[in-house]
């Protein structure tokens, strides 16, 4: 069985939300370390991608996961915030034209649209490079061990065996023809290394041993493969006012997907398995566990 969502996890999420904007809305000010101020036109864009809402739950599982194991708040919100970056800046480059394509995102123009392409291609790179000048922040109170084991981590999910290789073979399957095998990898490379870092880094935040932080890492791994899960779901059954971007574009692109190959109703019994799996993973922390299992479950269950 998986679990409720009561309004607990709901003020939580909104509050990591806020939270994780207000912090990156001071820290997208323009001027860093020693470098130049930022040009204006970047700057801007590099908010707009960032700073237009969303649900945050990547940063909520940073800081959840880091709190339930007594890690250091602060030292998370830049965990956080750093994954953050990664994440707006692959939505930069995914809604370009040579990649989704899509001139909406969160109900707003995509940058490309609201900048120019060049300007857009940019803003990613700029937010890419920040995540890890956030993490190496001399204001980051975490040690310096920690902040160097983060930063390696976060490359490597973020890279060519992560989310970067997943695009590629997500690009792939609108041409070829992957099997379920190929479609649930490609899947938690592009959509899963991310939600799996961030657990395993609220992990490392907290210094937690080897056996909690592959714990986390595996529970991150299950809601990872959900989420994408829940996202195809969406794609096809949504419509593209309640999601804040276009809808049925898999279809449209005869891509392979979960979906495609195994029906709506199967997608969603696989999804809800993973959550139950997911839940029994950290179950053995009680109701400090509770957060989690809840975002575990509204991941499958979201609407947009």
């Amino acid at each position: 069985m998986t679990p409720g969502i009561d309004h607990i996890f709901t003020d939580r999420l909104s509050a990591t939300a806020r939270d994780i904007g207000a912090f990156l809305d001071e820290k997208l000010g323009g001027a860093t370390g020693d470098g130049h101020d930022w040009p204006a036109t970047l700057r801007s864009a590099m908010r707009h991608g960032a700073l237009n809402g969303g649900k945050r739950i990547r940063p909520f599982l940073v800081v959840e996961t880091a709190r339930m194991l007594g890690g250091d708040e602060d030292a998370a919100m830049y965990a956080a915030a750093a994954l953050e970056c990664i994440h707006c800046y692959s939505l930069i480059h995914d809604d370009l034209p040579a990649m989704d394509d899509d001139d909406m995102r969160r109900g707003q123009p995509t940058v490309h649209i609201a900048f120019d392409e060049a300007t857009a291609i940019l803003a990613g790179d700029a937010l890419l490079t920040f995540a890890f000048e956030l993490l190496t922040d001399p204001a980051n109170p975490a040690p310096s061990e920690t902040k160097l084991d983060l930063v390696r981590r976060l490359a490597i999910a973020s890279g060519a065996g992560g989310m970067v290789g997943g695009q590629v073979l997500d690009l792939a399957a609108e041409t070829g023809n992957p099997g379920e095998d190929d479609i649930m990898s490609m899947q938690a490379m592009k959509t899963g290394a991310l939600l799996r870092h961030a657990c395993e880094a609220g992990a490392i935040v907290a210094r937690a041993d080897d056996a909690t932080i592959a714990r986390m890492r595996s529970f991150g791994t299950m809601i990872g493969l959900a989420f994408q899960l829940a996202d195809d779901l969406l794609d096809a059954t949504a419509d593209a006012k309640t999601v804040g971007k276009a809808t049925g574009k898999d279809a449209g692109r005869n891509k392979g997907t979960y979906v495609s190959l195994n029906g709506i109703d199967d997608t969603r019994a696989r999804c809800e398995a993973l959550v139950t799996e997911a839940c029994a993973a950290i179950a053995h922390y009680g109701s400090r566990a509770d957060l989690l299992q809840q975002a575990a479950a509204y991941i499958a269950r979201r609407t947009s």
